[in-house]
């Protein structure tokens, strides 16, 4: 199997040059994808691009990720209703650092054969003069073929309208592949199928100035089965930067993905083959109760990125939320875990002594509505304290109790939880 018969497969070939495959599967190609640089993280809507280079890279060709400092200050209207707000210099290389860093995840730098590289094309379009753009791209390209291409198409038709900023955005994308293929052989370019038109503008430009054939093929645009835009939740985005969406929340993003879903997930976010993605299917149609290929998933893609000891705590404080040992685990994490459910603070000045009993602290969160249904709740083994079941209302609450003096976790019976934060 060669990487396009791959690609086809998992159904990540959206669309792609005619004579790529019979290509492919004779040579070993140089391919780029650019990544926006608009903010310091990508996210898990980037990641089927990512992990096309990846897959790109074992079949053993060789990956250039363009981190776009250059265009990344210009805009790219493809798929957007509004022209986004231009970014500083200085947000650009900040940005471009988290995004290396991400990569290195995915991509082997240190290959000996076929090492990926990361590559900023402000190197490029920084250095060049409007009147040598112009003289020697521009000159190539009609504006009857730019107003033609969709994502200009449906910005010209809308309020708005678009700046010539970004209406020069295919131009500059169609340089940078060039310039890519003039320094590294670069002979493909992939993206999201929204790069369609970009693509085809510079491979035309290639053509033209080099007399060489240069290839292109895009990924489908990931959505779910509810029609909502992947990789955003009630939350916001899902980021791969463990500080804007901590390892516990990301496993749980994939966790809960849908049925329908599941399946298609594990073929473009995976590494696993045929047979074991075949035998998770079987196993979402017999018992989809289990949930036996989201568990899968959440664990593959979570390590990949977070690595296996963020994996397994994910999974620790995942299991947590189902009444297992609480122990061990931070504040920051319990607060993690913990962030949507509801949560009462206490003064530190009522935790000496035995003026705080458990009853008490049953009342003040709203789990129980007097003392006496508090004693009935705990008497009838209904009531645990950090996830341990506790059998006294009398019980003394302290400081002790609290997870590093800050936090105390309430459940009564299975699912019903809250939080008891110190403040003072």
């Amino acid at each position: 199997m060669n990487l396009f018969d791959e690609f086809q497969w998992r159904g990540m070939l959206y669309e792609a040059t005619p004579e790529l495959r019979e290509v492919l599967a004779k040579e070993k190609l140089t391919a780029y994808i650019g990544f926006d640089p608009s903010a310091a993280s990508l996210h898990v809507g980037s990641l089927l691009p990512v992990m096309g280079l990846a897959r790109l890279q074992r079949f053993g060709h060789t990956p250039i990720a363009i981190a776009g400092g250059g265009t990344g200050l210009i805009g790219d209207p493809s798929g957007k209703t509004k022209e986004r707000q231009l970014l500083t210099n200085e947000q650009v290389e900040e940005n471009l650092a988290g995004i290396k860093e991400q990569l290195s995840h995915f991509l082997d730098f240190d290959a000996k054969q076929n090492p990926a590289r990361i590559v900023n094309n402000a190197d490029w379009l920084g250095p060049i003069t409007m009147m040598e753009f112009l003289r020697d791209v521009g000159k190539y390209f009609t504006v009857n073929n730019l107003i033609g291409k969709e994502a200009i198409k449906r910005r010209l038709e809308s309020d708005e309208g678009i700046s010539f900023t970004e209406f020069s955005y295919p131009l500059l994308q169609a340089y940078d592949y060039l310039v890519l293929h003039d320094r590294h052989n670069c002979t493909l370019q992939m993206g999201g199928s929204d790069q369609w038109g970009n693509i085809v503008a510079g491979i035309d430009l290639i053509r033209r100035l080099r007399g060489v054939r240069a290839h292109g093929l895009v990924f489908p645009l990931v959505t779910t089965s509810a029609g909502v835009k992947f990789g955003k939740t009630e939350a916001g985005a899902v980021w791969l930067d463990a500080k804007l969406t901590s390892p516990y929340r990301f496993y749980q993003f994939w966790l809960n993905t849908d049925d329908r879903d599941a399946i298609t997930y594990l073929k473009y976010f995976t590494w696993l083959s045929v047979e074991e993605i075949d035998e998770l299917e079987q196993a979402v149609k017999s018992s989809p109760e289990n949930r036996e290929a989201q568990r899968r998933l959440a664990r593959e893609v979570t390590a990949m990125l977070h690595g296996e000891t963020e994996l397994e705590k994910a999974v620790r404080a995942s299991e947590v939320l189902f009444g297992k040992e609480i122990s061990g685990l931070s504040v920051n994490e319990i607060v993690d875990i913990f962030a949507d459910v509801p949560s009462t603070e206490i003064d530190r000045s009522k935790l000496g002594g035995d003026g705080f009993t458990l009853g008490d602290a049953l009342v003040l969160s709203g789990l129980a509505p007097s003392k006496g249904e508090a004693k009935r709740l705990v008497q009838g083994g209904g009531v645990a304290v950090n996830n341990r079941r506790v059998d006294d209302a009398r019980k003394s609450i302290t400081a002790l109790d609290f997870i590093e003096g800050q936090v105390l976790v309430l459940r009564k019976g299975a699912r019903h939880y809250h939080l008891i934060r110190v403040s003072g």
